[in-house]
């Protein structure tokens, strides 16, 4: 398959990555090895558990020794990670599947033996009008019943969040985005761009920071990933706009930031906030954007990877293995592995003896260049390998797929690769109904300086494109000729004079 024959790109040192076809059994499945990873001391092997999935969303290990999965068209099904075989245990008829929407985040309780319950997400239309609805099930005899409705809120075509855990104590907690609405996330009373705890039955928790709200924490934009500790610490992993992917830890009643603050404070403006009103700052913020999604804290038999949060990604294509400091407030190392090899990473879990679980999600509405491939969307399981295994796969092993970054032919390239081709696409063909064709586009082709104000102010039309206006002017320019000059458009490059002269016009 196409998959196996990609390259793989490493940027830790010490690191390889091998591929190809192995005909190699090993000791857990019969299920060929398709990568391995040697790290400092560990050696681990990659395979594929399941294939041909509906944009998995999420995965939970099972108590039945099960990975449990959600699918974004609305299914809920176990796969049995030794042999792959799929059980379905629910379709939600009512789910509504649109870009990011459908059938979302799901958590199963710690203690399913007293208490079967599963709780999921989705989004559903009522009266035409999206919301996103928190359920709760029974598990009986490989079946979901008795579906509770918890919460309903707002919702939309994307911002939905959403990432659902429970706590040691039963609480569930909910990521919620702010629905592409900046307000929602400061205001109080919105139970978008917040996170959530939620008591079983739908009430709200006692000792919640504010007894009468879910609200147990705010300012956020799209939370996409959550990790919780075995002694409950919280972690969370959210989508900037064009700057600022974040990964928080999470504590009660705390103001995050959104869309005040984004990351940390880089503006006379936002010093001037930050005096005002008090933000908690990320452990970790990206930009360029990675459009960070599932997230674990790991803590197994992969010792390189002990007290860390495993985090998926998306737009990056990437695992990042982010360590934590002793005291787990700070991230003090960022290891990344797998770029660009399977894709989009959309879920994450790890199974109680180590293993890693990654779901891609090729399939969903904005897939990368090259994807989805046969087989899309996958679960892939990472693992330690034994002795035994490492001396079988020699061959494998020493493979070395380094390789190195794409040539760039235009100085505006790189930006546009790192802010913009994950909407508009590499070639510049956008995502039909949702971002607009680059190519031949008059807004694109006609007047600089009204492209020049667009692209620095940003729009707050659907579909909503952030500000641009941390460019620099000669980032800016370059970034609008390459677009002007590139698949076809024959329109004149932008100067950084002409930047400065459009922006300063009112």
């Amino acid at each position: 398959m196409k998959w196996k024959q990609l390259a793989v790109l490493a940027s830790s040192a010490g690191l390889f990555f091998s591929c190809g076809g192995s005909a190699e059994k090993n000791a857990f499945t019969d299920l060929p090895l398709a990568y391995t990873v040697q790290l400092n001391e560990t050696v681990l092997g990659i395979q594929s558990v399941a294939d041909s999935l509906d944009v998995p969303w999420e995965i939970c290990w099972g108590f039945d020794q099960r990975l449990w999965i959600t699918e974004q068209g609305g299914t809920v099904s176990t796969i049995d990670p030794v042999n792959g075989i799929k059980k379905q245990l629910l379709q939600i008829p009512q789910v509504w599947r649109k870009r990011s929407t459908g059938l979302l985040g799901m958590a199963l309780h710690p203690d399913m033996k007293s208490n079967p319950f599963v709780v999921l997400n989705y989004t559903m239309l009522k009266d035409s009008v999206p919301v996103s609805r928190l359920v709760r099930y029974e598990y009986r005899s490989d079946t979901l019943i008795n579906e509770k409705i918890l919460l309903e809120i707002p919702g939309n075509t994307g911002h939905n969040g959403s990432r659902v855990l429970i706590q040691n104590s039963g609480k569930i907690i909910w990521a919620t985005g702010d629905i592409a609405k900046d307000e929602n996330a400061q205001n109080l009373n919105s139970l978008n761009g917040k996170i959530l705890r939620i008591n079983p039955d739908g009430s709200i928790p006692a000792d919640n920071p504010d007894p009468n709200s879910y609200v147990y924490a705010w300012g956020f934009r799209n939370i996409q990933g959550l990790a919780l500790t075995d002694k409950d610490v919280l972690y969370a992993a959210e989508h900037g706009d064009a700057t600022d992917d974040e990964v928080n830890l999470i504590q009660a009643a705390r103001n995050y930031g959104w869309p005040l603050i984004p990351g940390t404070v880089n503006t006379s403006r936002e010093d001037s906030i930050s005096r005002k009103i008090a933000i908690e700052y990320p452990l970790k913020a990206w930009t360029p954007t990675i459009a960070p999604a599932g997230m674990v804290y790991y803590h197994g038999n992969i010792s390189e990877w002990n007290h860390s949060l495993l985090l998926a990604t998306l737009k990056a294509q990437s695992l990042h293995v982010l360590k934590l400091s002793d005291d787990g407030h700070q991230i003090i190392s960022d290891s990344i592995y797998l770029g660009s090899v399977f894709g989009r990473f959309r879920a994450i879990c790890a199974s109680p003896n180590g293993d890693v679980y990654l779901s891609t999600s090729n399939r969903d509405w904005n897939p990368p260049k090259g994807f989805p491939v046969n087989g899309d969307d996958r679960i892939l399981r990472i693992f330690t390998l034994t002795k035994e295994q490492i001396e079988e796969n020699k061959s494998l092993i020493a493979q070395n797929a380094l390789v190195s970054a794409e040539k760039l032919q235009h100085p505006g390239q790189l930006i546009y690769q790192q802010y913009c081709a994950s909407c508009h696409k590499e070639d510049g063909s956008g995502v039909k109904g949702s971002f607009p064709a680059l190519t031949g586009s008059p807004k694109v082709t006609g007047n600089a300086s009204d492209l020049i104000r667009l692209v620095w102010n940003g729009s707050g039309r659907e579909p909503q494109m952030p500000a641009f206006n941390f460019l620099t002017e000669d980032e800016l320019a370059g970034v609008l000729s390459y677009i002007r000059t590139s698949w076809g458009n024959e329109a004149h490059d932008i100067t950084a004079g002409a930047v400065r002269n459009a922006i300063k016009k009112k």
